[in-house]
């Protein structure tokens, strides 16, 4: 596992609610809630919030990272793409919320995670390709999710993740883990390797791999 758990605690975010609407889907009708610091910025964090949403009762939650790659192309490379569309089923049925956030590539972006896949097309893992760029394994930060729940009033969380340290980031918080509901996508041979490094090197919680 990485030894940087991301704690989520150091000081409130800037961001605030910006503007929501009413957005049908092909999974259920959510709302979208756009979140930023300020009303200008084109790329804020998202909570897609089921209709059947209910605050007082432990929600089901997915905070998921932007993978471009993955979430727009379905790209085979990753699960990222497949972990957001199970999600938003399984938020739909079970009115829980998506945290959409805005840090690709665990945190160093889209064109330096470009890079990354070069460097494993060359022989690295993915934490060795972050690393060798000059960046942590894994760069993400939940304190945005953290102060996203907050705002929706939410107190206790299914979170929806196969990832120990993003459980950890918000047991640390003011929000409590009450069920960890797995999301895990089989391997494909694009995928195999990138599923392996999460499960052996980072410590991920996948049984198929």
């Amino acid at each position: 596992m990485t030894s940087n758990p991301h704690s989520a605690d150091k000081k409130r975010p800037a961001i605030k609610r910006q503007a929501e609407a009413p957005v049908p889907t092909p999974y259920g009708h959510f709302r979208m809630l756009a979140y930023a610091e300020s009303a200008t910025e084109r790329m804020p964090h998202i909570a897609l919030v089921s209709e059947h949403f209910d605050p007082a009762q432990p929600v089901a939650v997915r905070i998921h990272s932007e993978c471009f790659t993955g979430d727009v192309f379905a790209s085979r490379r990753c699960d990222c793409g497949e972990q957001l569309e199970q999600s938003l089923h399984i938020v739909s049925q079970r009115g829980g919320v998506v945290i959409y956030l805005r840090q690709e590539g665990r945190g160093i972006g889209l064109i330096n995670k470009l890079k990354a896949y070069q460097l494993q097309d060359l022989g690295l893992d993915t934490i060795q390709a972050n690393t060798h760029l000059g960046f942590d394994a894994d760069a993400r930060q939940y304190d945005c999710a953290i102060f996203i729940l907050q705002d929706l009033g939410i107190s206790a969380v299914e979170l929806i993740t196969n990832n120990p340290d993003k459980v950890e980031a918000l047991k640390r918080s003011p929000i409590k883990v009450v069920n960890r509901i797995p999301i895990e996508i089989p391997a494909t041979d694009e995928s195999e390797r990138y599923l392996r490094a999460k499960k052996d090197l980072m410590g991920h919680l996948l049984e198929k791999i």
